[in-house]
Formats: structure tokens, sequence, C-alpha cells
């Protein structure tokens, strides 16, 4: 079955933690179909106490910055964007980037969206800005791809879905 585009979504330093009430994925429960992490306060507490910096949220102004960071980068490597929402603690992208793997793709987009909030002085002395990985889905059929760009563009507080059906 052919790649339509990828689902990306990746979230801000310490914003979304193992435990949380809302799921996570840790190196365990990251194959694809597998459950994700149950709500575990305990787990979610004593990660949070382990962060080496304060978590992060990005302002309006970053918001903006990221954005345009995300865009300039497609737009260079010829990637098309079906549907982008940089959110205070996620970014959520639909793309096509047929020549790379989405956690290329994502990697790429996180790398060049911290160096442009660096150039724009809106990160100080802050080391850490994203979490280590990024959720990566693939979208192989318009049905997918449809639900995919209607929940970045139109659902972000109406909670999960399953884009593989």
């Amino acid at each position: 079955m052919p790649v339509l585009a990828y689902f990306i979504t990746w979230t801000t330093y310490g914003t979304w933690l193992h435990g949380d009430p809302r799921g996570s994925v840790d190196d365990d429960h990251n194959k694809y179909g597998s459950p994700m992490l149950e709500p575990d306060a305990l787990r979610n507490r004593s990660t949070a106490r382990a962060l080496s910096e304060a978590p992060f949220t990005l302002d309006i102004e970053a918001r903006r910055v990221v954005r345009r960071a995300i865009r300039d980068h497609a737009e260079h490597r010829r990637w098309r964007i079906d549907a982008l929402s940089v959110r205070s603690n996620h970014v959520h992208i639909v793309l096509a980037a047929p020549s790379h793997t989405p956690e290329i793709v994502a990697g790429q987009l996180k790398s060049w969206s911290t160096r442009r909030l660096r150039e724009a002085g809106l990160l100080g002395d802050r080391r850490h800005v994203w979490t280590k990985m990024a959720s990566t889905r693939w979208i192989n059929t318009d049905a997918s791809h449809l639900a995919a760009v209607d929940y970045v563009n139109n659902h972000q507080d109406a909670g999960r879905r399953d884009f593989h059906k």
C-alpha cells in the first residue's frame, strides 16, 4: 500500500511525561498497534523529578517562529504540508516527504525549529526544547489522510483518534 503522507507529533520538553493521564509511549510500548502506557501517578511524579530543567511551553511568538521554520524547511526539501498545528506544548503535522522516513523528517523539523527559536532569542540558555522522540504514523489511505488533516486543522481539543482505519 503506498504511503500518502506522514502524521507526525512531538511535544515540548517536560510537558507530557510517562504516566500522564493522557497516556504515553516508552521504549517497551512503541510498536505499531501496541497499547499506550496506562496512567501512573507515581511514575509521572518520578519522571517529573528527573527533569534536568523546567518544562518548556511555546508562547505566541515561539509558535510563530516554529511554524515559519517548519514551513521554510518543508519548502526547501520540497515536502508538501497538508496540515500543521503548533500548539503551546506540541506540534502536529501531516506532510508528504517521500525522500525521507518520518523519523528523519521529525528530527529535521525539530532541529530547524530549535535553531530558529535560538536565533530569535526565545530560548535563553535552555538546553532542552523538545522531547527525545516523536510519534510517527504512516498514512496509507485517503480516508486516513482526510481524518488526520481534519484532526490537525479542526479537532485539537476533541481527544485522540485512530488514523489507521
